[in-house]
């Protein structure tokens, strides 16, 4: 399931299948994969899905926002559900079993993303099991690649979600706020629950290694302010809607050299939410945000440029806007992820540094 940012659709609150009918099954799917499990053989499937398979295992305890999870036993088989988690055993060599498919910025509609396919690719992997979340988490269809574990670290799980899933094997969620745990614990909490504590450190060490050097090529960007827009709307301008700082595109530019204005974190301090709104007759608000990013193209800008009110925001005067184009890899790598940021890295730095001369 893609964040909620990224959906063109929410959930709503429905579900497929009734709560209970769907405990009920998944009570049995949790009877028939122990007993597959034991049939089955130690190694992995044609699909991946090995754990390391050292044989020597100190049971993992981890703390979230939903629980704690304690992995006993070393996973051998690895689903993910939601955005992106499915990077982390990937990054560190182990291919999933199962994984979400991709509903957002998949150019091909195949639903893996090109950072992923390349990954896969790297691994000499199949594409493991795509699960449909366009209406949720499909739980039967985790369960029926009987995993031993299923990592969201970064993710939007309920309680609700969490429960049912940790019917099936232990679930490891966000550490705080839905939608809100930055890329290095999504690395951290991940690799932790796969007895990769270690290999996710260097992970981590080596991405802020590569981003530096990057940012380093690109002098003009250090210190500018910046703010995300999210989907605006060109037919109704009355409203200024931007992602907070504890949105992790927000949080990224950070990562790039780039500052949070007064006015964003001013106005995040009282809200764990990751958007809110303001009328455009506040828009004078953000007179201290040097470079606006956000999804839309060519039609987008002349949309703020002719509005009475957004075209008096220093950003949009000096056409210091980043628009990146909505459901692609590109718009979508915004979001930093363990594959992604070195994928679009140079990429966005280039359209930012345009955007930070064009504000100077």
């Amino acid at each position: 399931m893609a964040p909620p940012w990224l959906r063109p659709h929410g959930r709503n609150g429905k579900e497929t299948m009734p709560r209970v009918s769907k405990l009920a099954a998944l009570s049995t799917a949790a009877l028939l994969t122990v007993g597959l499990a034991a049939c089955s053989s130690s190694s992995a499937d044609s699909s991946g899905g090995e754990g390391g398979g050292s044989g020597d295992w100190t049971p993992v305890t981890i703390e979230h926002a939903l629980g704690t999870t304690t992995i006993e036993s070393e996973p051998e088989r690895v689903a993910t559900v939601n955005w992106a988690n499915h990077e982390v055993p990937l990054a560190l060599g182990v291919v999933p079993v199962g994984m979400a498919a991709a509903n957002f910025g998949d150019d091909n509609a195949d639903g893996v993303l090109p950072w992923v396919e390349e990954k896969l690719t790297e691994l000499d992997a199949k594409t493991p099991v795509l699960f449909d979340e366009t209406d949720g988490i499909d739980f039967e269809a985790v369960a029926d690649t009987r995993p031993d574990v299923i990592l969201a670290a970064y993710s939007g799980l309920t309680q609700e979600d969490y429960d049912t899933l940790s019917e099936i094997a232990p679930v490891v969620a966000y550490p705080e706020t839905a939608w809100g745990t930055p890329w290095r614990e999504m690395i951290r909490l991940n690799s932790q629950a796969l007895g990769m504590a270690d290999e996710g450190e260097e992970l981590i060490k080596g991405l802020e290694q590569e981003v530096a050097d990057s940012v380093a090529e690109y002098p003009q960007i250090e210190g500018s302010s910046a703010m995300f827009l999210t989907h605006v709307d060109t037919t109704d301008l009355s409203e200024v809607s931007f992602y907070t700082a504890h949105d992790t595109r927000a949080m990224f530019f950070e990562d790039l050299g780039l500052t949070t204005p007064e006015s964003i974190a001013t106005a995040s301090e009282s809200t764990d939410r990751f958007s809110l709104s303001r009328s455009a007759e506040q828009a004078d608000a953000f007179n201290d945000v040097d470079i606006i990013v956000t999804y839309g193209g060519d039609e987008l800008v002349s949309a703020l440029e002719g509005d009475p009110l957004l075209s008096q925001m220093p950003a949009v005067e000096n056409d210091a806007i980043v628009g990146l184009p909505g459901d692609s890899p590109l718009g979508t790598a915004a979001n930093p992820t363990p594959l992604s940021i070195s994928w679009v890295l140079d990429d966005y730095l280039s359209l930012l540094a345009e955007a930070a001369d064009e504000a100077q």
